[in-house]
């Protein structure tokens, strides 16, 4: 076998098994706060970036404006954001995460923090930006795809 086949092979094996403890680890994130892994997700975007009209998290996590008002409802009623309505147009919806839930989700990615900063401690600061480099490039090839296949629906 080729060596650039057996890489490839390699790296598609890594990223697939990655990929399936990482969607199975944040979907009994969602699970334990009742929520739906897309719910989470929605929800960390909010806590990252901050408040935001309900369009633009709709846009930021490729969901129609139907798909968010669902969400939105969910995350509402569970406590996890409040709506706003704009001052300056009643028609659009502010969203704002509640931070001492974010507290709460935060407390359980505690020991997965430590868990990978033993494992980044032990690389160089050159392997760490490497590291860093190459997975910044695979999440926007994600991001990408994404867009892809949800134009093609």
């Amino acid at each position: 076998m080729e060596q650039g086949n057996k890489n490839q092979e390699i790296g598609q094996e890594v990223g697939r098994e990655l990929s399936t403890r990482m969607v199975m680890f944040h979907q009994a994130v969602a699970e334990r706060f009742g929520l739906t892994s897309t719910e989470h997700k929605c929800l960390d975007l909010l806590y990252r970036n901050g408040s935001m009209m309900a369009g633009q998290l709709a846009e930021l996590a490729g969901l129609t404006t139907g798909a968010i008002t669902k969400i939105a409802d969910r995350l509402e009623k569970a406590g996890f954001v409040v709506r706003e309505r704009s001052e300056k147009d009643r028609r659009q919806v502010i969203l704002h995460a509640d931070p001492e839930r974010a507290k709460e989700i935060g407390e359980i990615f505690i020991t997965l923090s430590q868990a990978m900063y033993a494992v980044t401690s032990r690389y160089t600061e050159e392997e760490r930006r490497v590291i860093h480099k190459y997975l910044m490039e695979m999440t926007a090839i994600l991001k990408e795809e994404t867009r892809i296949l949800q134009r093609k629906q």
